[in-house]
């Protein structure tokens, strides 16, 4: 996601806290980082929880967040992650309860989503048994569809690296979804 060309100018302004540059900001970024947080958790009410947080985070850090080459975005996807890492480490420690069937849906059309929702299940299981840096990886590259240079600076990695570790990680994938094609066309948003 390359930075606005005035982005600077309003992330001094959020700095200073003008409402209406940390609006900006907020709606600039926060599909982007649902859609991350999205497919490593298990479910979409979880996913707007933790991106409610890092947005959250985003305010409270504004005021010491140091401006560098790489876009605002690098850092919300680093407070994304860092979300994502301590959802799974409360999770370990809490037992869960189960969800009852005759508790009312807050879906008007939950047919129309069931093949989208099965997909995406897929995915999110393949994605689960990948270590944490492809899973990062794949989702900033091929879902979020960020340049191997912006996923270096969030992955605090070189580019050279980057591009090693996505080839791995594709195959990684295509084996845990049982078919090279198939994981390519999926991150791909193609049909397989």
């Amino acid at each position: 996601m390359e930075p606005a060309p005035d982005e600077q100018q309003v992330i001094s302004r959020a700095k200073q806290g003008d409402k209406n540059a940390v609006s900006a900001l907020y709606r600039r970024y926060v599909q982007a980082i649902y859609r991350y947080v999205s497919y490593r958790v298990e479910s979409d009410a979880i996913a707007e929880d933790l991106t409610s947080e890092v947005f959250l985070h985003m305010v409270q850090g504004l005021p010491h967040y140091q401006q560098t080459e790489a876009p605002l975005g690098a850092w919300l996807f680093r407070i994304a992650a860092n979300q994502i890492a301590d959802y799974y480490r409360r999770k370990r420690h809490v037992t869960s309860e189960p969800i009852s069937d005759d508790r009312p849906s807050d879906d008007t059309d939950p047919f129309g989503k069931l093949e989208d929702e099965e997909e995406r299940t897929q995915i999110r299981e393949a994605l689960k048994m990948l270590p944490d840096d492809y899973q990062t990886l794949l989702i900033l590259r091929f879902m979020q569809q960020l340049p191997h240079s912006e996923v270096a600076a969030i992955m605090r990695k070189s580019e050279a690296a980057i591009r090693v570790m996505q080839h791995r990680a594709l195959k990684a994938l295509a084996k845990a979804i049982g078919s090279p094609a198939k994981a390519r066309s999926y991150l791909r948003g193609e049909e397989a």
